[in-house]
């Protein structure tokens, strides 16, 4: 067009713009890079959000509270005078049995939290986290071991409160309460193991109450083996339960169980050098 001028404007496409690098950083991140929490840390943080679960929903403590109130009662008003001649007799008894079987029944917690959370897609977000890959894993049996010490003390403190009476006083308590607390670690990993293969929560809680009730049922908790009969004596004189339960009656009644204890943390240790393993090779799969 004559009398006006033509202005030709450049623009650079997008390819073609080039930024430095330090502006790129400097828009990504504004500070230092975080350190890398510790495997402590964050298998710390997992026991805190298992501990959570426990305040918003206060019922999963039912079966920890609840349940061995109604055994202890029911079997030492119920079996006690025919069993033991009475009651506050029959108490003295079958309290360390009722504490070892209801801690060894909810041992299955770990492997029904793991399978729930794989089953709600909840541990494909802790794939992508940069954290220790096992922190999920530790953090629940962290907070098993919880579990189980709240349900150690409601059942001491209800039998105190109905007579119960240890002659060892309260140290030979807390060390039966502790090798409770290392079996149960060591029989947990089987149930984290199965939680990680079985397909739901409810094939797991079938498959575990399959071998716990023959365990804590067929043992010296309620009656002596010698008044079995010789072919179920000699079972249950081999139960890991039965052994147990001699050991922690030995410890809270001031009885010599040296033997006993050994064998339970052989066993203990036994469970996690086998079972351990396993659980984490499978674990890796899924992580």
């Amino acid at each position: 067009m004559s009398g006006s001028t033509q202005t030709t404007q450049t623009t650079a496409s997008p390819e073609n713009v080039q930024l430095a690098p330090d502006a790129i950083r400097g828009v990504l991140a504004s500070g230092a890079r975080p350190d890398a929490p510790s495997r402590a840390a964050t298998a710390g943080v997992f026991w805190w959000r298992a501990m959570l679960k426990i305040k918003h929903i206060p019922e999963q403590l039912f079966d920890v509270t609840m349940f061995p109130v109604i055994f202890l009662l029911m079997f030492t008003y119920l079996f006690g005078g025919a069993l033991a001649g009475s009651t506050s007799a029959y108490l003295q008894q079958v309290l360390p049995g009722i504490l070892a079987m209801t801690v060894a029944m909810i041992t299955m917690y770990t492997g029904l939290t793991l399978n729930r959370d794989i089953e709600k897609g909840v541990h494909d977000r802790f794939r992508s986290l940069p954290i220790w890959r096992p922190a999920p894993l530790v953090g629940a049996l962290l907070a098993d071991a919880v579990r189980y010490t709240i349900a150690a003390t409601v059942i001491i403190t209800l039998g105190l409160i109905l007579g119960f009476r240890p002659d060892a006083g309260p140290v030979g308590v807390v060390l039966a309460v502790a090798l409770l607390l290392v079996f149960c670690f060591g029989l947990s990993w089987i149930w984290t193991l199965l939680g990680l293969k079985m397909r739901s929560e409810n094939a797991l809680m079938g498959a575990s109450m399959m071998v716990l009730f023959p365990l804590t049922f067929v043992s010296n908790v309620f009656v002596p083996p010698e008044t079995l009969p010789s072919f179920l004596e000699s079972v249950v004189e081999v139960n890991p339960l039965t052994i147990l339960v001699t050991a922690m009656r030995g410890l809270i009644h001031g009885s010599e169980v040296t033997a006993e204890i050994g064998i339970v943390l052989a066993i203990s240790a036994g469970l996690v050098a086998v079972f351990g393993p396993l659980t984490l090779r499978a674990y890796q799969r899924h992580t």
